[in-house]
């Protein structure tokens, strides 16, 4: 496992495209992460035991159901729970933003992640490709925590450079201010 809390930019780091990828910075006391799909490149197990062993209090998946499915990894859930992890389910189409109904439940998923960072825990968030879905939950997390939202953006991209695709998800982001 690699955790990319430096400003080298994680594909240059040809050994470490073999598993999954946390991209890590500090927010809000804790440790706030992004990375791909667990199992999207085909080791669910291995990408599970990266994820139990980086030990997150909590996992927010932006990923679809169908996404899930098309991947093989319908149990994402269940498996992430059984980790004694919470989980919450998010599902945001790919290049979205969230639509009203999840976009309802972000206030409450918030307030869950900055709480487990206030308490100096580790949180987790990811899309397909650990890009535009969940660099938009990151950065806005990392806003609602206080930090001005230009120096967040810069700070994020400096982890994972594909952070935040659209200029819909860098708008939802920063309506947190």
């Amino acid at each position: 496992m690699r955790t990319d809390e430096t400003s080298k930019p994680a594909a240059q780091d040809g050994a470490a495209q073999a598993g999954l990828i946390i991209h890590a910075l500090s927010a809000g006391g804790g440790i706030l992460a992004l990375c791909r799909l667990p199992g999207g490149a085909g080791d669910y197990r291995g990408d599970l035991i990266q994820i139990y062993q980086w030990k997150p209090g909590l996992v927010l998946s932006m990923t679809t159901a169908e996404e899930h499915d098309a991947a093989g990894v319908p149990r994402l859930g269940i498996d992430i729970q059984s980790m004694a992890c919470r989980w919450l389910h998010l599902p945001v189409p790919d290049f979205q933003v969230p639509p009203p109904a999840v976009a309802a439940k972000w206030p409450a998923a918030s307030q869950s992640a900055r709480q487990a960072l206030g308490g100096g825990g580790r949180v987790l968030v990811h899309c397909r490709g650990g890009c535009g879905r969940s660099g938009m939950a990151v950065l806005r997390l990392m806003i609602e925590c206080g930090e001005d939202p230009a120096q967040a953006l810069a700070r994020l991209r400096t982890v994972r450079p594909c952070a935040v695709e659209t200029d819909g998800q860098l708008q939802w982001a920063c309506a947190a201010q």
